[in-house]
C-alpha cells in the first residue's frame, strides 16, 4: 500500500504526494496499517526523507472532504507537532492539542466524532519527554484555569514507581510520570466513552499510547 512505505523505499519517500489521503485508501488499512503509518512517518522524520509534499495540491484535494486515518491527543508543546514529526499531510490525521495531553469531555467528544461519524481507525495519545505541564503538576503550580488541567495529573504522579528525587527538577521522573499519564489515559477514554469502546471491541479502531522524545526525535509506542 502506496501510503504504508518507509524509508526502506527511496523512491517513496522522495516522490511528491498530490494529494490528500482518499476515503478508499484510509478504508483500506487496518487499525494496524494506521499506527504503522504514522511511525513509519516518523522514521522518515529522523532519517531527514521526508516526503516531498504538495499542500496546495492536498488542500484542494482535501477541500470537499476529509478522511482522516486517526487522532491524536497530543500536548500543545511547540516541539511537538504530529504533522511534523510524523511526516503527516493535510488531510492524514485529526489533532487535538491541549497541555499534557489531558483527556476530557472536549477531547472524547472530539475523539469520537473522529472515529463513530468520519471514519479514524486510531486514537492515539501522546506524551513527550520533558513535559512542562508534568512539571508544573509535580511542582504543584496553582495559576488560573491551569490548576484544574493540572490535577489531572495527580493520580499517575501517585502511580508512578520511581526510587530517585522525585522533583520537576528530575527529568527522568517526570518522563516517568508522563508515560504513567499516558497509560492511565487509555482505560480513561474506554472507560469515559463506551462509543470508543464499542468500536475498539468490534475491531474497528485501536487506542493506543505513545512517547514522543524531544532530544532523539523518536516516537515509541508505550
Amino acid at each position: 500500500m502506496a501510503g504504508l512505505a518507509g524509508v526502506g523505499s527511496a523512491t517513496a519517500s522522495s516522490s511528491a504526494q498530490a494529494a490528500s489521503l482518499s476515503e478508499v485508501r484510509r478504508n483500506a488499512m487496518t487499525p494496524d496499517e494506521v499506527v504503522k503509518f504514522i511511525l513509519d512517518g516518523n522514521a522518515r522524520f529522523l532519517a531527514g526523507v521526508h516526503r516531498q509534499r504538495d499542500f496546495l495540491a492536498e488542500m484542494r484535494s482535501s477541500a470537499s472532504g476529509q478522511h482522516p486515518a486517526a487522532v491524536v491527543l497530543s500536548c500543545m508543546d511547540s516541539r511537538a507537532s504530529v504533522e511534523v514529526i510524523c511526516d503527516l499531510g493535510l488531510g492524514d490525521t485529526f489533532s487535538a492539542r491541549v497541555a499534557g495531553n489531558a483527556v476530557n469531555e472536549d477531547m472524547l467528544g472530539s475523539m469520537e466524532f473522529a472515529c463513530a461519524a468520519a471514519g479514524a481507525k486510531v486514537v492515539m495519545v501522546m506524551g513527550h519527554t520533558a513535559c512542562g505541564a508534568t512539571k508544573g503538576a509535580i511542582d504543584n503550580v496553582v495559576l488560573g484555569n491551569l490548576t484544574l488541567l493540572l490535577a489531572r495529573f495527580k493520580s499517575a504522579i501517585d502511580a508512578t514507581a520511581y526510587e530517585g528525587a522525585r522533583t520537576s527538577k528530575n527529568y527522568a521522573f517526570v518522563d516517568a510520570v508522563t508515560k504513567t499519564h499516558v497509560q492511565q489515559a487509555l482505560p480513561l477514554i474506554r472507560q469515559r466513552s463506551p462509543t470508543l469502546a464499542a468500536l475498539e471491541a468490534e475491531g474497528k479502531i485501536k487506542i493506543v499510547g505513545a512517547m514522543y522524545d524531544i532530544a532523539s526525535g523518536k516516537v515509541t509506542l508505550v
